[in-house]
């Protein structure tokens, strides 16, 4: 097999998708015998959308949830304020015309992505394959030997490549023997579940208080369901029964108030948060990705969607290399998520400790909506200009309408994409695209392109530039003449 993959949450389900409609066989297993049932990783950034449209299933996506709900902050019975996503951040909201074709954080309960991904991985042709775990495995030069456990029954199998996607307490990398460093808040706990309610209106984040926003118990309206996401920090020693009526006393507790009713307890966890990586992404023919390789507060909604990221700057290379791609393509895998996975610890944890108490003035707003992630000065970002503009190599690529259709339209798929600015680009563009058949598509595009031109920072005045995107929407080359994308072509 070529890949097997560990973990059957959002990490290993989107890494399968890839594979599979890259005409690679994967298999997906997990221990579980049913997929995650509760909504705990809810907001989906707006760059892990174009990543859903990418694999096939944004219009599902965008049916089953809704925009992020404003917050509403309450002191006992009475509304303190009301404030957007974008008001809390201290940020303008984002826009179409300027590259991002889906500018709201979209809310839907993480039992639903599960469900949409696994849809979507059988309609592929991937498999899937519940109520299985790995128990053992041993690498060597050609191949990796996996142990799996499938009905109290052991058996073998033999995979070129072995995906860890199992979550924090990942089997996969306890068994690679990787540090895992970091810190844990041993003194904090978080108390988050899925409940029906009444004595609440309107979709809104509810926070709950009698005035002390740190004494807060947080009610979330979940789009497409009856139910409420509740999620309450606290010390160890306050941690309350796990059952309904420990949930509702701690209510009562931090609102001040009597009218508001929970039932119907559908899921409940607590956890402790933990800020901590890998020290390798890759040991061998072994790879781990998502909360296997990072885990960290959830504070800033990035855990769910910087494990896609994961598996969407993983997918392509694994296709690459099994391919016939050079194996060097796999080692880019860790030089490119190491310093993101490190950015987005420092970004949860200062987002911890904020607690929504106001920013100071100056603070600069973290980029949680991903759309800044960058790999500039990576192994894969070539930028051959004598002076680089504000969009560079390893930048992610912006959208732009051309014509009757978009950017996007044409990233979308398993090629690389060649962009000709300027008339004078067309020879060259024809010329990438007929040396590499189907693996590239090309567009030039004329000064009547102005978004596109606007978006990626190019002179319509100026000389004809070359931009190449890689198949996970990232720019790969800027180069003045087709030399350097052909170089990048033939090495990669």
């Amino acid at each position: 097999m070529p890949v097997l993959i560990v973990g059957a949450g959002p990490t290993g389900l989107t890494l399968g998708c890839d594979l599979a409609r890259r005409g690679i066989d994967c298999l997906v297993v997990d221990k579980a015998t049913e997929l995650f049932v509760g909504s705990r990783g809810k907001g989906l950034q707006p760059r892990t959308l174009e990543v859903f449209d990418d694999l096939g299933l944004i219009e599902d996506v965008l049916a089953n949830g809704a925009p992020f709900p404003s917050f509403r902050m309450y002191a006992d019975t009475e509304v303190r304020w009301t404030r957007t996503l974008h008001e809390m951040l201290g940020v303008a909201p984002l826009e179409r015309d300027h590259g991002v074709p889906y500018p709201d954080v979209w809310l839907l309960p993480q039992w639903r992505t599960d469900e949409l991904l696994r849809d979507r991985l059988l309609e592929l042709g991937g498999r899937l394959e519940l109520g299985t775990e790995v128990v053992d495995f041993e690498q060597d030069d050609t191949g990796v030997t996996v142990t799996l456990r499938r009905d109290g029954a052991l058996e073998r199998l033999r995979a070129q490549y072995l995906v860890g996607a199992d979550g924090g307490g990942s089997f996969v990398r306890k068994a690679l023997g990787v540090g895992f460093e970091g810190e844990t808040f041993e003194t904090e706990r978080t108390l988050i579940g899925d409940v029906r309610a009444e004595g609440l209106t309107g979709d809104y984040c509810h926070i709950l208080t009698t005035g002390d926003v740190l004494e807060r118990f947080s009610l979330w309206s979940m789009p497409g369901t009856e139910y409420y996401q509740f999620v309450a920090s606290m010390t160890t020693d306050e941690v309350p029964e796990l059952t309904l009526e420990g949930v509702q006393k701690l209510l009562d507790e931090r609102s001040g108030r009597s009218d508001i009713r929970l039932f119907d307890l559908h899921w409940i966890s607590v956890y402790r948060v933990n800020v901590r990586m890998v020290d390798q992404f890759r040991v061998g023919r072994v790879f781990l990705a998502g909360d296997a390789a990072h885990v960290h507060s959830s504070a800033g909604g990035q855990g769910l969607n910087t494990s896609v990221q994961d598996a969407y700057n993983l997918g392509w290379k694994l296709a690459a290399v099994l391919s016939g791609g050079p194996d060097a393509l796999l080692d880019t895998y860790e030089a490119e998520r190491f310093p993101i996975a490190a950015r987005v610890l420092d970004v949860t944890t200062r987002s911890h400790r904020r607690d929504f108490r106001d920013a100071e003035p100056g603070h600069e707003a973290p980029d949680i909506f991903q759309l800044r992630v960058n790999y500039r000065g990576g192994p894969l970002a070539v930028d051959a200009r004598e002076k680089p503009g504000t969009v560079r190599a390893g930048d992610r690529a912006p959208d732009a309408r051309c014509g009757d259709s978009t950017l996007f339209d044409l990233f979308r798929g398993t090629h690389f994409t060649v962009l000709g600015f300027g008339a004078e680009t067309d020879r060259a563009v024809a010329e990438i695209v007929g040396a590499q058949g189907e693996r590239v598509r090309g567009q030039m595009l004329e000064v009547g392109d102005s978004a596109a031109f606007r978006n990626y920072d190019i002179d319509p005045a100026g000389p004809g530039t070359l931009v190449l995107v890689r198949p996970d929407g990232y720019i790969g080359v800027v180069a003045a003449d087709p030399g350097p994308i052909q170089d990048y072509l033939a090495t990669w």
